[in-house]
């Protein structure tokens, strides 16, 4: 069939009305009387040649083919409206995939999220939340935020931030930490990267005690072991800023571990589309102008 001439009226009816099993309730959701949805779905059936509906004594039933029909039309009718909905203020509204390591999502971008929505409203987020393992082919992803040195294999990586490890703790806990000696009676949190606690250890001239608390793959669940009291966290300070400010977490100690930053990264065969562009331009102008 010409799709120049595809009858979609009469489809809408026939999807309305196997929603509903009835012409009545589709007429009502489609503002017109039962007559009429029953007239665009006989066209239809002429059209095609085939029953799309038995006609009950009390409503309607889908033949084979009429079954066969929904699923398909329901995916179109779905599709055209998410398209639709992409058009904002005259202009098309352009998706931006981003997968973001929590710990920066939960602690940066989403305190911000509004204030760039509100400077480029034709941009339309998708945000996906990792534990920095992330496939920026195989997710389909624009960009992906994560954290380490950088160096990703067949990716470009703009620095956005560094963000030192310190120890961080329940105040009930932190306040019986003196001095970092007195973490060998701890239960020590640890994060699936191993060396971060002996780094730290070393860097305060402690002698590393064996490390057995639990064994965490995202800050975000770590740090919220620690709030309830698990033990303690090392924890980039900067991510948690909200959680010191309330006092539902405490660093102790001034010492503190660079073992990586927060980077935008993004395929180098991927073409920058106006979304990643603002995007982009945005992230890093702001951190530049609040460090």
């Amino acid at each position: 069939m010409d799709r120049a001439q595809l009858p979609l009226n009469a489809l809408r009816a026939f999807e309305a009305s196997a929603r509903h099993l009835s012409f009545t309730r589709a007429g009502l959701e489609l503002c017109v009387g039962q007559a009429a949805v029953s007239h665009q779905v006989n066209r239809l059936e002429a059209l095609l040649g085939v029953r799309l509906f038995h006609r009950l004594p009390r409503g309607l039933a889908l033949t084979d083919e009429g079954a066969a029909l929904v699923p398909v039309l329901a995916d179109g009718f779905d599709r055209i409206a998410a398209v639709l909905e992409r058009y904002q203020g005259g202009r098309m509204r352009e998706p931006l995939a981003l997968g973001v390591v929590g710990t920066f999502a939960t602690g940066w971008l989403l305190p911000h999220l509004a204030e760039f929505a509100a400077a480029y409203p034709f941009v339309d987020v998708r945000l996906r939340t990792n534990n920095n393992r992330v496939d920026l082919a195989g997710e389909g992803l624009d960009y992906a935020i994560r954290f380490g040195d950088g160096a990703w294999h067949g990716a470009e990586a703009d620095a956005l931030m560094a963000a030192p490890l310190t120890p961080m703790a329940a105040p009930v806990i932190a306040e019986r930490l003196a001095a970092p000696a007195d973490l060998g009676r701890e239960r020590l949190l640890r994060s699936y990267r191993a060396d971060e606690w002996p780094r730290w250890l070393e860097a305060a001239g402690v002698m590393p005690p064996p490390l057995t608390g639990p064994v965490f793959d995202s800050s975000v669940t770590m740090a919220a072991a620690a709030i309830a009291g698990a033990g303690v966290a090392l924890l980039p300070a900067a991510m948690f800023g909200d959680a010191l400010t309330a006092g539902t977490l405490m660093a102790p100690f001034d010492v503190a571990i660079d073992t990586g930053r927060y980077w935008l990264t993004r395929l180098k065969t991927r073409a920058p589309t106006a979304a990643m562009t603002a995007f982009r331009a945005w992230l890093i102008g702001y951190i530049d102008l609040n460090p």
